[in-house]
C-alpha cells in the first residue's frame, strides 16, 4: 500500500517535474544573452566615437557588425533546446552573413545601396524579435520585445525611404543596430530568468502537493490498511 501511495505521488508530480526540467534546459544560458546584450550596447557607443567620412568606411563597419550579429545568432541557436528556434537562429545568422558580404562588396559604392542593406537587416531583426516576443507571450514583460521589434521595423522603413542619405545618418543607423539589439537581448535575458523563477516556484508547489500523501492522516490510513 505504501508503495502504491508513493507511486501515485510520483505520477502526480511527474508532469510538473518534466515541465521544470524542460524550462531549465531552455533557460540555463540566460546569462549569455545578458552578456552579449551589454557587449552590443558598448559596441554601439564605440561606433559613435570614431569619425567616418566615406561610404566605404561605413560599409566595412556595417559588414563587421552583420558578421558579429551572425556569430551571436549562431551561439544563441546552439544553446537553444528547441530545434525549431535553433534552425531559425541559424537561418537568421546565414542571412546576416549575406548582408555583411554584400555590405563589404557594395559594388555601387553609394549611400543608397548601403541604406538598402541596413534596411534589410532591420526588417529581418525586427520581424524575428516580434515573432520571439509573441511566441513567449507567457513570460512577464514580453511586450517589451514587441516594442523593440517595432522600433527596428521603424528604422527599416526609415532607411528604405531615405534617398538623400548623409554620412551622419548612416553612422547613426549602424550604431542603432547594436544598441537596439543589445537592449532586446537584455530584455529577453531578464524575461527568461523571470520565467525560470516562476517555473521553479511551480515545481516547488507541485512537490508540496505531491507530498500530501505523507500527511499523518494518510499514513494512518495506510497503517490501518
Amino acid at each position: 500500500m505504501i508503495a502504491n501511495g508513493q507511486q501515485a505521488t510520483g505520477t502526480r508530480s511527474a508532469p510538473f517535474t518534466r515541465l521544470f526540467e524542460d524550462a531549465v534546459s531552455k533557460t540555463r544560458f540566460w546569462w549569455v544573452l545578458l552578456i552579449t546584450g551589454a557587449a552590443w550596447i558598448i559596441g554601439s557607443v564605440l561606433i559613435l566615437r570614431f569619425d567616418y567620412t566615406t561610404v566605404t568606411a561605413i560599409a566595412v563597419l556595417f559588414g563587421v557588425f552583420c558578421l558579429a550579429a551572425a556569430l551571436n545568432e549562431g551561439i544563441v541557436g546552439t544553446v537553444s533546446s528547441s530545434w525549431g528556434w535553433r534552425i531559425l537562429h541559424w537561418l537568421l545568422a546565414v542571412l546576416f552573413v549575406v548582408i555583411g558580404v554584400l555590405s563589404f562588396a557594395n559594388f555601387a559604392d553609394t549611400f543608397v545601396t548601403l541604406a538598402a542593406a541596413i534596411s534589410f537587416y532591420f526588417v529581418l531583426r525586427g520581424g524575428f524579435d516580434i515573432a520571439m516576443a509573441l511566441a513567449g507571450n507567457r513570460l512577464p514583460g514580453w511586450w517589451l520585445m514587441v516594442i523593440v521589434g517595432l522600433i527596428e521595423l521603424g528604422l527599416a522603413f526609415w532607411a528604405a525611404g531615405s534617398w538623400n542619405v548623409s554620412v551622419v545618418l548612416l553612422v547613426a543607423w549602424v550604431a542603432a543596430g547594436p544598441l537596439v539589439h543589445g537592449i532586446g537581448e537584455i530584455v529577453l535575458a531578464l524575461q527568461v530568468q523571470g520565467g525560470r523563477h516562476d517555473v521553479a516556484a511551480a515545481e516547488g508547489l507541485a512537490d508540496q502537493l505531491g507530498g500530501s500523501d505523507t500527511h499523518p492522516e494518510t499514513r494512518a490510513g495506510v497503517r490501518r490498511a
